[in-house]
């Protein structure tokens, strides 16, 4: 197997488990994997709180993020609140009753990061983190290259 599909299938393997695991926390607060999906986003990344941040950086289909965030509203754990400058832009806040779903998120990312760096010697981690912020790097170049 060559390094390109060797890195595509661990990549999609990775994001397979993930939501195999995720789904325990919707079952357990009856919501939809891009709901939760959502909820995860909007924990983990302050300041990118507009749909259209979540479409961008979930790659997430527009129809699918306005459907979950319509029902996320319906179910009191998310609030839009328009920008005070733009007032086409609209940010999404997660409300107090999201709790106990971002503990469970919380809970899931550790088993999940156990889970998958199980037996790795800090060193390997150590490694690993350098990998992948020299990936990052490395993309962010060349998307930047091929924008101009």
């Amino acid at each position: 197997m060559n390094r390109t599909t060797e890195l595509w299938m661990g990549l999609r393997s990775l994001l397979r488990l993930y939501d195999r695991m995720l789904k325990k926390v919707c079952m357990e607060h009856d919501l939809t994997v891009i709901e939760a999906d959502v909820i995860s986003f909007l924990q983990n990344n302050p300041g990118k709180d507009t749909a259209a941040d979540i479409v961008e950086l979930r790659m997430l289909s527009k129809g699918a993020v306005s459907k979950a965030v319509e029902s996320l509203i319906q179910k009191s754990l998310l609030e839009r609140i328009p920008d005070m400058e733009d007032r086409r832009r609209i940010h999404l806040k997660l409300k107090p009753e999201a709790g106990p779903v971002t503990e469970s998120i919380d809970d899931v990312r550790e088993e999940f990061l156990n889970t998958v760096l199980e037996g790795f010697t800090n060193e390997e981690l150590e490694m690993q983190a350098r990998f992948f912020q020299k990936l990052s790097e490395n993309t962010r170049r060349a998307m930047e290259r091929s924008d101009r």
